[in-house]
């Protein structure tokens, strides 16, 4: 590790997108994803499945009201298991005292006041403010006196709190809760939510440690380990970080922590991978293939990222990219989403990669986004911004409808409507996405990305700014006291032409180092540079030297088609191609090209024609190929016949970006396509 590379993310408020491309996803998200969400957490969207997040924070405020009238009279309620998620016999008029939802149904209300807090930043806006103000109200009227906050053990008996953290993921909200408050703090400079975060971490901090006394256990769910270290950096608080060192440092040890949690038997003793759906079946140094959750997986590398960062702790950080290597060149799908398997939500083996019983959960590219910023915050190679772009504009968005009010939690590759309805094995794969889910962790996911998207599009150190993702706007940079703003227009992800100008009252000296994407290779084109020292080094182009007043650099990337095959051994893709363009990856589907896509053949040097199109509401490129399909073989009183030789004809397809497919109805839908 060499700390002198190190950067951190830029405050959004120095930060103000006008991308043509970013900021109308940004808009959506502020003025339909967060109204239509706070709905839902409410209960309030017909034909929407319940969300009771909000009802159980009132519940668990009004038993704190109660508790604090009668004193020594209240009755403590004694633990009552109702599962993974309880719902009332009526769903529309639950009980007024009794939690409902996912045991993590806590976490959707400190995602939404993240995104909101995030969008405030960008677009301050008092009515807005005022309803996320009076949400903490309600939040933080849950919070026992002795700062713990999970309404699922305070509402149905805290007797039993913390012993069950394999499954019950209280720490995974506190994880959360800290992650929104640190946001809103920030973004509004209010810190009731933040200072109930610190006392949750207080109490968390008293009860985990090596210490002789305190419990050795860890999450079950990751995040919490993040959340900790964004707690130290707002508040230089030593113990934050300590706790976060050691729930890393003590995932995986033996004896295993979860074997005291329940009945383990002796076949399931004599197997060190027990865990690994936690990623909890070795120390994490140790881990050399991502397994078991895809969501926590990622979440957890996130973590070790951050701790690697602070501690200057190398061999962290050789976990990390061991880690990220096997994710993005063994088990990562061309859209960068990732996760193969519905059962358990899980990354399976490597060059496993199935499309139409894929996974690939729109939560598991956001937690990959993550791990991707973090490792360019210690390593600025442009291998991690690739990737983070790819599943930004593909695997994440793609979770999302275009008018913001539908979502999906698992992004197929390959989709046929009646599979999705009446095979019980792919009957996790929607073909259109969902107003609502009993597990709702993905939309209120994607508004606090979308809406912080600026936070992955730069970091900065002292005297350097980098630029990961060419999002267009306006950047504050800071040298030696003297204040720069660097003017981004970009045309990406359709139009490869990119500017960037400087406005600065007085001569600064500073580095600018600019991403040049893998998708483009060598073939880009830079003016304005003179005077400038330039170089590259790991993907990205330094230029350095004294910035003036009215400084202009021009970037020309080359925005080919590219016909993309599968490395052989993923025997799913074998002998097809998938097609992109610049960051974007594209498909067939229905609406555009009929049925029967699986018999359409393209040739891999086919000519695509590009055509520049709003027709699906946004302005994109759609691509235009003259291919074939293969006339269907019907066979007569049975189902197989002697080989015959096929018979094509000519079929001009229509290939638009995955991330816009299922806006128009059910249908078929194709990302790797049979090569002719």
């Amino acid at each position: 590790m060499d700390s002198t590379k190190f950067s951190k993310p830029i405050s959004l408020k120095r930060i103000q997108l006008d991308d043509g491309f970013w900021k109308p996803e940004m808009e959506l998200v502020r003025k339909e994803v967060i109204p239509y969400q706070w709905e839902t957490l409410n209960d309030r969207v017909p034909e929407a499945a319940p969300s009771y997040c909000m009802h159980n924070f009132k519940v668990a405020g009004r038993m704190n009201k109660e508790k604090r009238e009668l004193g020594s009279r209240y009755q403590e309620p004694t633990y009552t298991f109702r599962g993974f998620e309880a719902l009332p016999d009526d769903p529309r008029h639950p009980d007024d005292d009794k939690f409902y939802g996912c045991v993590f149904q806590d976490s959707d209300f400190s995602k939404w006041i993240e995104a909101v807090a995030y969008s405030l930043t960008q677009h301050p806006d008092p009515e807005l403010e005022k309803i996320a103000d009076g949400a903490i109200d309600i939040v933080c009227a849950a919070q026992l006196e002795n700062g713990y906050l999970d309404t699922y053990y305070i509402i149905n008996g805290m007797d039993k709190m913390f012993t069950n953290l394999k499954d019950h993921h209280e720490l995974y909200c506190f994880g959360h809760l800290t992650e929104g408050a640190v946001a809103y703090y920030q973004a509004t400079g209010k810190d009731k939510l933040l200072k109930a975060a610190m006392r949750f971490a207080d109490f968390i901090a008293s009860y985990f440690g090596t210490e002789e006394g305190k419990c050795k256990g860890y999450p079950g769910h990751e995040i919490a380990e993040m959340a900790l270290v964004r707690l130290y950096e707002v508040t230089g608080d030593e113990k934050y970080k300590k706790l976060a060192e050691y729930f890393v440092n003590q995932r995986g040890t033996q004896p295993y922590y979860f074997d005291s949690e329940g009945k383990v038997t002796e076949k399931e003793k004599k197997t060190k991978i027990r865990y690994q759906y936690y990623q909890a079946h070795l120390p994490v140094r140790e881990q050399k293939t991502a397994m078991g959750h895809a969501v926590r997986a990622v979440y957890l590398y996130s973590g070790m990222a951050d701790v690697a960062r602070l501690t200057g702790d190398d061999s962290l950080y050789q976990a990390c990219e061991t880690l990220w290597n096997n994710i993005t060149t063994k088990q990562m799908y061309v859209t960068g989403g990732i996760g193969q398997t519905h059962h358990g939500e899980a990354f399976t083996f490597d060059y496993d990669m199935p499309n139409d019983t894929i996974y690939a959960e729109t939560c598991a590219s956001i937690g990959l986004v993550f791990f991707a910023r973090r490792m360019l915050e210690m390593n600025p190679d442009s291998k991690y911004a690739d990737v983070m772009e790819l599943a930004l504009h593909n695997g994440v968005l793609s979770g999302m409808a275009l008018d913001g009010k539908s979502f999906f939690y698992v992004n197929p590759l390959s989709v046929n409507p009646r599979s999705c309805h009446d095979d019980p094995g792919k009957q996790h794969v929607k073909p259109v996405r969902q107003k609502w889910f009993g597990c709702a962790c993905c939309p209120p996911n994607l508004a606090r990305v979308i809406s912080s998207i600026g936070s992955y599009a730069y970091t900065e150190n002292e005297d350097t700014l980098w630029v990961h993702l060419y999002a267009g706007g306006t950047v504050e940079k800071e040298v030696n006291g003297q204040k720069a703003q660097v003017v981004i227009t970009s045309g990406l992800p359709w139009d490869g032409d990119v500017t960037l100008k400087v406005e600065s009252e007085q001569p600064v000296t500073m580095t600018v180092a600019l991403r040049i994407p893998g998708w483009c290779g060598e073939d880009f084109e830079l003016e304005g540079a003179v005077g400038k020292e330039c170089r590259m080094e790991n993907g990205y182009l330094y230029v350095s030297g004294e910035w003036k007043e009215g400084d202009l650099l021009k970037l020309r990337f080359a925005m080919k088609v590219k016909v993309m095959q599968a490395d052989s051994r993923v025997r799913q893709d074998e002998g097809k191609v998938a097609i992109m363009r610049g960051p974007v990856v594209y498909c067939l589907e229905e609406a555009d090209n009929g049925q029967g896509l699986p018999l359409v053949r393209v040739k891999p040097d086919a000519v695509f024609i590009e055509e520049k199109t709003d027709e699906l509401g946004f302005t994109m490129i759609m691509l235009r190929v003259d291919a074939k399909t293969k006339k269907p073989v019907t066979v007569e009183n049975g189902l197989y016949q002697t080989w015959q030789k096929p018979v094509y004809e000519g079929k001009e397809l229509r290939f638009i970006p995955y991330y816009a497919w299922a806006n128009r109805g059910e249908g078929e839908m194709e990302v790797w396509v049979n090569q002719l």
